[in-house]
């Protein structure tokens, strides 16, 4: 597994854990980040990442984006 933040810019990857406390899950989870889910990374700056998700672009940072592994 891969955090996020390592993946190919413009690859697809499959979510396949989501870490941290609780509240973060949910949070994520509440943004189309769940487990078995698609996922692109359209772009990233400084560690921070621009995502593609359930048709959806989102901007997610660098803590939360190791977070989700893939």
């Amino acid at each position: 597994m891969t955090p996020l933040t390592l993946t190919e810019i413009g690859e697809e990857n499959i979510i396949r854990k989501i870490g941290g406390k609780q509240e973060v899950k949910a949070h994520l989870e509440n943004l189309g980040f769940v487990v078995g889910g698609a996922v692109t990374v359209v772009s990233a700056i400084g560690g921070n990442v621009i995502v593609n998700v359930k048709d959806s672009r989102i901007a997610v940072s660098k803590e939360m984006a190791q977070k989700i592994m893939v």
